[in-house]
């Protein structure tokens, strides 16, 4: 993990901004000292030297907590840490999918009688 910058403060918005001196990738996941996964990085504004992160917390983040934490380092997960966590989701969908299909297969289809057989 590398480190992202400091907590600024909680946007109207409910987005966590951040202060730093290094562009991260956007979509990449944000970590806080004690190495829990807050949110992503959903904007990227500001100064080219030094810009400003909107973080898009996830829900279970208690926001208040992150609010008083602030001048907090922040850290953001690196492009191997990204594409482990792509691959996962992949994985993940590519068998429920064939759980499902297995499912479809198992089961006796009905046919459906039309019209004209029933009289």
């Amino acid at each position: 993990m590398k480190v992202l910058g400091n907590i600024s403060h909680l946007a109207n918005s409910g987005k966590l901004i951040a202060k730093s001196d290094k562009t991260p990738p956007a979509g990449a996941f944000v970590f806080t000292n004690d190495k829990q996964k807050i949110g992503k990085v959903y904007n990227i504004f500001g100064p080219v030297k030094n810009p400003y992160i909107a973080i898009n917390l996830y829900r279970s983040v208690n926001k208040r907590d992150l609010e008083s934490r602030q001048g907090e380092k922040l850290f953001v997960s690196t492009k191997r840490e990204m594409e482990k966590e792509s691959k996962k989701r992949r994985n993940k969908k590519s068998s429920n999918r064939k759980n499902t299909k297995n499912r479809n297969k198992s089961k006796p289809s009905k046919k459906k009688r039309s019209k004209r057989s029933r009289k």
